[in-house]
């Protein structure tokens, strides 16, 4: 197969970009021939707000690219992964044209939600999901904390609406999991489009001993991510087992006050991936705390790979991830209390962990190996094959009309 895969970088690379770079790399290995057509945020400082505007909307740069490479080669499918902000859905139109299938894999909940997370001031916010134009993340400024920026998303989500962009430009959507897939028809994608297929990670790192005797966290030090909670709950347990961090984000000065308040907790910052799953792999426990919908949750299936249990939010796809009981065990969102009470069962029950543990890698081999994800895409792309017949648009229009 001829693939093109495409993706709007963000300033600060993480978990996402290493997953969507390591599916290009194993479709390259088993044979196909790959192609990326890719952008970058650096680039929004050289833009005014009135361009990145109209970019959001409609990227003309990114639609005749698009068009020429199409005219150029033939492609089996255009794989996007995000083409946010400065790529737009205008790519869709140009595959179209082309007759090239299109596949969009839904890494955040930007097609319902300005600011993709389905998350303001702390708590969970569905205020703009499943409006035709969703005012509610302009009035607030979810995107960026402004207003102005926010109302460009929102023109972006409207107009292609308007389109029938979401429901007609694209062959096949990816959800991560479940829930997300749930989220996604509720905002009014068409289920009939929408399958599940998780991320996976490659290569293997291995089983680890999970004798460290210590508790770890991974990720961004942000509000959404629960960190709050999981400060709190290692104050309530006075030193039962102690905590690593590992991370750097928002939260950063919070998370110093608390290493100097509790001896017991230790800030690592960011480590190269090697090391967090060295860590990983000694850690007893992984902790997911997050107070937002997660799409995924490769954190928990990274631990999964080094066979660590994870205890985990009641909440969004992570909820969905892990199985109380058998790969982890879950507490109540925010609850700080129900979190320490949990790491103490685990401290208490230690036959029950080693369970854990051997089924935690278990899970990761049925479900989040490169052999198994390898096979999910290829049906896929096999599903949006061949192409069908094409539809009337307002491509060129709206090309014209820039």
């Amino acid at each position: 197969m001829h693939i093109l895969k495409v993706h709007n970088y963000y300033q600060i690379r993480g978990g996402e970009e290493e997953t969507i770079e390591a599916e290009a790399r194993l479709l390259q290995q088993m044979g196909h021939q790959v192609e990326i057509y890719q952008d970058t945020n650096d680039r929004l400082a050289t833009l005014g707000a009135a361009r990145m505007a109209i970019k959001t909307v409609w990227s003309g740069e990114a639609y005749t690219t698009l068009k020429h490479r199409f005219g150029d080669q033939t492609y089996d499918v255009m794989h996007v992964d995000n083409f946010f902000p400065l790529i737009s859905p205008s790519i869709y139109y140009a595959a179209k044209e082309a007759g090239v299938p299109v596949v969009q894999t839904l890494h955040n909940y930007r097609l319902l939600c300005p600011n993709a997370l389905f998350f303001r001031e702390g708590r969970i916010c569905e205020d703009c999901l499943g409006k035709p134009i969703p005012f509610p993340g302009v009035q607030h400024g979810c995107y960026r904390q402004s207003k102005a920026t926010s109302a460009a998303v929102a023109t972006m989500l409207t107009v292609h609406r308007l389109l029938n962009t979401w429901t007609k430009m694209v062959d096949c959507y990816i959800a991560l999991t479940e829930f997300a897939r749930q989220k996604f028809i509720q905002g009014g994608l068409p289920a009939e489009k929408i399958v599940v297929k998780p991320h996976f990670i490659s290569p293997d790192p291995g089983v680890g001993s999970g004798e460290g005797g210590y508790a770890l966290y991974v990720g961004r030090l942000s509000v959404e991510k629960g960190l709050d909670t999981l400060l709190a709950a290692w104050e309530q347990l006075g030193g039962k087992i102690p905590l690593k961090i590992i991370g750097d984000g928002q939260l950063c000065d919070r998370v110093a006050e608390a290493v100097n308040k509790l001896p017991h907790v230790e800030w690592l910052g960011r480590k190269p991936m090697q090391e967090v799953y060295e860590l990983m792999g000694e850690a007893k426990v992984l902790i997911f705390p997050s107070k937002w919908y997660e799409t995924f949750g490769r954190v928990a299936i990274e631990a999964f790979a080094k066979g660590t249990p994870v205890i985990a939010a009641n909440i969004g796809a992570i909820a969905e991830l892990v199985d109380p009981g058998r790969t982890g065990l879950h507490f109540r969102p925010g609850d700080s209390q129900d979190l320490a009470q949990k790491v103490e069962w685990v401290l208490s029950h230690p036959a029950e962990l080693a369970q854990m543990r051997r089924e935690a890698r278990a899970e990761f081999e049925v479900k989040y190996t490169a052999e198994k994800n390898y096979q999910q895409l290829m049906e896929i792309y096999t599903q949006v094959q061949p192409h069908p017949k094409t539809v009337s648009f307002p491509g060129e229009l709206i090309h014209r009309g820039q």
